[in-house]
């Protein structure tokens, strides 16, 4: 059990493993973001299920809000087991935050790297009323620190999933004769039919297989604005703003937003149409923004072609990318001087 956050009555941490499949990855072996992402949250959805029904009241099925920046440090490769390790690290009154890291392990040699880590937040909705959020079961921690640590990050992730949420009307139309690398060549849309296979116990989509479909639509407009092999390399916060129900006919939308030298930046979007049940307007469930790099053969990565921007709205979208970009790039250059010193 780690020292950050013992979980009160409910289980501490929990660890699913699985060998990596020929239909799990790209045609260069490399398996699919989507496929990591997807197991990622089956584990933080395992274990923040168990914690919400470790005390006397209303079952319920932990429902995914929100997953933070995810970076994939390192690719996982066919034949190679993945072994995804989550952990309660904090809860508010109606919510609770997962750590999940994920390791490779070739099983021939025994070496192991660390390739992915994770934090979602999941919210328990009443398995009698689904639009009930209902009480989560407070964790103990072992400083008074690591619970404030959690509050902040949890008011900070509120804010912006507020943020995200008023900013999210765009609409992705058809280009006739896009020219090459423009934003309208590499757009993409993926039509998806919502069955049962999809689906929790209470009859609405799993996260992880929203976020899966999400990384392959991503993974299409990379492709078609480098015409290479292409491999996640992070996703930006995810939010989960509204339930998509079965029987809802999903249309997953990407399109390039920002290129540095080496790496893409794609915005996708969930829209929903239910018919089923209870016929309303469409509406936007999912956003994120997945940021890829272009590699060769060898798996070396290669230059991006330059994104050419046309419309205001494209040359703002960049600029915003270029400022999400440089803000993550001082970021990372801050922790490694900090990892430095210490």
């Amino acid at each position: 059990m780690s020292e950050r956050g013992a979980a009160g009555p409910g289980p501490a941490a929990i660890q699913v493993s699985r060998i990596m499949r020929p239909d799990d990855a790209n045609v260069a072996g490399n398996v699919h973001g989507g496929t990591i992402l997807k197991m990622i949250e089956e584990a933080g959805a395992i274990i923040s299920t168990r914690h919400c029904n470790s005390q006397a009241g209303e079952p319920c099925v932990a429902a995914l809000a929100r997953v933070e920046r995810t970076d994939f440090l390192s690719p996982v490769c066919i034949g190679e087991v993945a072994n995804v390790s989550a952990e309660i690290t904090y809860t508010s009154r109606r919510s609770v935050e997962v750590q999940v890291n994920v390791m490779s392990e070739n099983i021939l040699t025994g070496a192991k790297k660390v390739t992915n880590k994770a934090t979602l937040w999941y919210v328990p909705l009443s398995l009698k009323n689904v639009n009930k959020v209902l009480e989560v079961p407070p964790i103990q921690y072992a400083r008074k620190e690591q619970e404030d640590e959690g509050k902040k990050r949890y008011e900070e992730q509120k804010l912006d999933r507020l943020e995200t949420k008023q900013r999210n009307g765009d609409v992705i139309f058809p280009v006739i004769n896009p020219e090459p690398h423009t934003v309208g060549y590499s757009q993409s849309s993926l039509i998806h039919l919502v069955g049962p296979s999809d689906c929790t116990l209470l009859g609405f989509v799993h996260g992880g297989v929203t976020m899966k479909l999400m990384d392959e639509v991503a993974g299409i407009v990379a492709a078609r604005h480098c015409k290479t092999n292409i491999v996640t390399a992070s996703v930006d916060a995810i939010n989960f703003h509204e339930k998509i129900k079965k029987g809802s006919v999903i249309t997953i939308s990407g399109r390039m937003t920002f290129t540095s030298n080496k790496s893409m930046e794609i915005e996708v979007f969930v829209d929903a149409d239910p018919f089923v049940d209870e016929p309303r307007e469409r509406y936007r469930a999912v956003s994120a923004f997945f940021t890829y790099v272009s590699l060769s053969k060898e798996g070396k990565p290669l230059p991006v072609p330059q994104l050419l921007t046309e419309t205001e709205d494209e040359k703002r979208r960049f600029e915003e990318g270029k400022g999400r970009y440089l803000q993550t790039k001082a970021k990372r250059q801050a922790q490694m001087q900090q990892a430095a010193r210490q």
